[in-house]
């Protein structure tokens, strides 16, 4: 993998691509994370396809460009970025965050995409509830707390019979929430808060979907992951039995044959 800083637009971004492969996965993280949460699991998918990450701004060592980053100026960064890298079309797996910018990627930007992967992520806005809660946080890390989401946030992303074996994943999960800017998470909870439904969009789009979710998913629970999948009949589905919501982390190898079984049908 080649690290690099691109410009992609006026934002300078932090990429890792593999350079090589006929067809190309563009690999987005969540929220709390950057690009190394992909590091092993890439290892999956390189044999068989090139590889991209990068550092959604805001997050790792990407720029942070204003108060708040729509997922609509994320897309269209992650947009620039993948022209500036000469890449004319690739599938888009996005992270529950990252997610929702491969749904503003779809409706923006459809041109470019293979697919969309939604991997432990919803095509819903928040719920009034849930856009309190990141008000919240948003208050929590302008209070200079931001320690607080270290203790909770990255266990809370994993079933709860996985999490002693993925205790060295965690640790490094609460590294990275660290290392974040404050201004770059108050920048991306806001832009979440103010993410628009995309359910019609997703059943209108000629972009073939592929939801995976994890049966044991603490934010998306089993539920009403069955209620989302239900609505969208046209986007293929794969369950991981096992994980939460990080299932590239708790069923890799489930995880990454999934994806490259997507990647591979014309």
């Amino acid at each position: 993998m080649t690290e690099k800083f691109i410009m992609a637009g006026d934002t300078a971004l932090h990429v890792c691509d593999s350079e090589a492969g006929e067809r190309c996965i563009v690999l987005l993280h969540g929220y709390l994370e950057s690009m190394l949460v992909w590091d092993d699991f890439t290892y999956l998918l390189r044999p068989h396809a090139r590889v991209v990450t990068l550092d959604l701004p805001g997050h790792g060592i990407s720029e942070v460009k204003g108060e708040v980053h729509t997922m609509e100026f994320l897309a269209d960064t992650v947009a620039a970025g993948l022209r500036t890298l000469g890449i004319e079309r690739c599938t888009v797996v996005g992270h529950s965050m990252g997610g929702y910018v491969a749904l503003a990627l779809c409706e923006r930007h459809a041109d470019l995409l293979d697919g969309v992967v939604l991997l432990s992520s919803t095509p819903n806005a928040d719920t009034e509830e849930k856009a309190a809660a990141r008000r919240r946080e948003i208050e929590l890390v302008r209070a200079g707390k931001k320690e607080l989401l270290c203790r909770t946030a990255p266990a809370a992303g994993f079933a709860e019979r996985n999490r002693t074996r993925c205790r060295e994943a965690i640790d490094d999960l609460a590294e990275q929430v660290v290392v974040t800017e404050d201004e770059g998470i108050v920048a991306l909870l806001g832009g979440m808060i103010a993410r628009p439904d995309r359910n019609a969009m997703l059943r209108a789009t000629k972009v073939p979907v592929l939801f995976i979710l994890g049966r044991e998913d603490g934010y998306i629970p089993a539920e009403a992951a069955e209620r989302m999948v239900a609505d969208h009949p046209e986007a293929e589905v794969v369950w991981l039995e096992n994980a939460g919501h990080m299932g590239f982390i708790e069923e890799p190898e489930t995880t990454a044959r999934a994806i490259l079984a997507f990647v591979g049908k014309e």
